[in-house]
């Protein structure tokens, strides 16, 4: 595989509470950001990562994640308004890669989850390069209704799943989906969303299958998140290999 990894690092903070961006945050010792950023440079054969900001945060950004780098080089790129934006802004960076072959499949992560290992990354990146794309995904406790009746009932499936990042997709396949996207007014939550839209509207064959993961794979949303991370490395074994 010839990797790229894009870091999506252009979320606001508002609802940890935080005066900065929330991956500007320290998480024993370090910004969010610089842990998620070290994972993305350890996944084998990685060619491009990219990491995408809000223009405001720039400076803040490369300055956090400058001694960090060493000879490695990450692409900062400016995001958009929304996250489907700031996703076209990252294959609009990488679009050259991914038409000459140089870059064949892409993970794209929320920066906001310091926690995943590379191990995860890899998992998805091979998924994808067999099956078109892939999604970890995380079984979640069973829901109920109001009267207390299960989920089940209604659906006739008593599984809920959470589908998380690394999101990976063969490169060819996200740079056209994004291009249809863009074309079409359509705009997604998720990679995935978008991804699976273009192919129902062109017929396309690919699938997404879901690769297996943790609820450790923690996204820093809310201020009660950035402890519950620190307790999480604390907590880490070399056993646990899904995050």
């Amino acid at each position: 595989m010839r990797p790229a990894v894009v870091l999506l690092a252009g979320g606001s903070g508002t609802r940890v509470g935080a005066g900065v961006n929330k991956v500007l945050l320290d998480l024993a010792g370090e910004p969010v950001l610089v842990r998620a950023l070290r994972t993305a440079l350890a996944v084998p054969d990685v060619v491009r990562v990219v990491l995408v900001v809000r223009p405001e945060d720039e400076q803040l950004v490369a300055a956090a994640v400058a001694p960090h780098l060493g000879e490695r080089e990450v692409l900062l790129v400016h995001g958009g308004a929304t996250r489907h934006a700031s996703e076209l802004a990252a294959l609009a960076a990488l679009e050259q890669d991914l038409l000459s072959g140089d870059v064949d499949v892409v993970a794209l992560h929320d920066a906001a989850r310091p926690l995943a290992r590379p191990e995860l990354f890899t998992r998805a990146l091979e998924a994808a390069e067999a099956q078109g794309g892939a999604v970890p995904a995380v079984e979640l406790p069973a829901l109920v209704r109001r009267d207390g009746g299960p989920v089940a009932d209604l659906t006739g499936d008593a599984r809920t799943v959470g589908v998380q990042t690394p999101q990976a997709f063969r490169g060819h396949d996200l740079l056209a989906a994004y291009r249809w996207a863009d074309a079409s007014g359509v705009e997604a939550t998720d990679t995935a969303g978008c991804v699976s839209a273009w192919a129902a509207a062109t017929g396309t064959d690919l699938a997404v299958v879901a690769v297996p993961s943790s609820p450790a794979n923690l996204k820093v949303t809310y201020a009660e998140d950035v402890p519950a991370a620190v307790a999480l490395l604390d907590a880490r074994t070399p056993g646990l290999t899904g995050w």
